[in-house]
């Protein structure tokens, strides 16, 4: 028997990186697994990992940035497996490299809408179910830039900010209801999105330079955080920021 046995884990964000290793390392767990993400190709061909491995899995596309959306994903969950557990909300974008004063207003509004507002959408719905289920656990997707600023970079560093708020928030709100939700700050880690700076090698050495550790984080490094706070060896641990970034917020 393994730890999730029965229970049900929604990824958002599951098509690649650390979204997909997280709806991986549930599968291996034993949990029943919804991923979800934009990217269709990406999404199904997780969910055939999934599937290859043994577990079991299905995939709903979702863009987070739209309520109606969410709203649906967690929908399609429960008609399919009839309880919803466990949630990782790990969907995000980069979006653009600029200054505050020169950060076109389209871009800030684009990714608050999906990297904060996408959060708090998945978690609206996320919770009335998981409350059915007399509670579960709630991981979301911070970032190092959660806890510190980067230049160039006032958007994901205002809604990062904001994802590990609102994760505090909704901790004192549901904690006596059997319901923890904590949040994960990964330093930079080696996904597609960080994949394409390799053809700037000085760009990349760089941000290798900034984790103590010496090089860059792995998704898995991420998942095993993220399955660790949603098992029950994690059962008096919520409201809680936990950064796994090779040592970059220690300087």
């Amino acid at each position: 028997m393994t730890e999730f046995d029965g229970k049900v884990a929604l990824v958002t964000g599951a098509a690649s990186g650390i979204g997909r290793k997280t709806a991986q390392f549930f599968a291996r767990d034993g949990a029943r697994v919804v991923v979800t993400d934009v990217d269709e190709g990406g999404g199904n061909e997780t969910v055939d990992m999934i599937k290859d491995e043994g577990g079991e899995a299905f995939f709903v596309r979702t863009d987070v940035s739209k309520p109606e959306d969410c709203e649906a994903m967690v929908k399609k969950a429960i008609e399919k497996y009839e309880r919803l557990d466990y949630a990782c909300n790990n969907a995000g974008i980069p979006g653009e490299e600029n200054t505050t004063a020169d950060y076109t207003i389209e871009g800030w509004q684009r990714l608050i809408s999906v990297n904060l507002s996408g959060v708090f959408y998945c978690m609206k719905y996320e919770i009335l179910e998981m409350l059915k289920a007399n509670g579960g656990a709630i991981v979301n997707m911070a970032s190092i830039l959660g806890r510190v600023g980067f230049a160039t970079a006032p958007a994901y560093v205002t809604a990062k900010h904001g994802v590990v708020g609102l994760t505090q928030n909704a901790a004192i709100e549901y904690g006596q209801h059997g319901l923890r939700v904590n949040a994960v700050g990964p330093g930079f880690i080696h996904t597609p999105m960080i994949s394409e700076l390799e053809e700037d090698e000085e760009t990349f050495n760089m941000l290798k330079s900034l984790h103590p550790i010496g090089r860059l984080g792995k998704p898995e490094e991420v998942a095993e955080l993220v399955i660790w706070l949603c098992s029950d060896r994690a059962s008096f641990v919520t409201g809680s920021y936990y950064p796994v970034d090779g040592g970059y917020l220690a300087r």
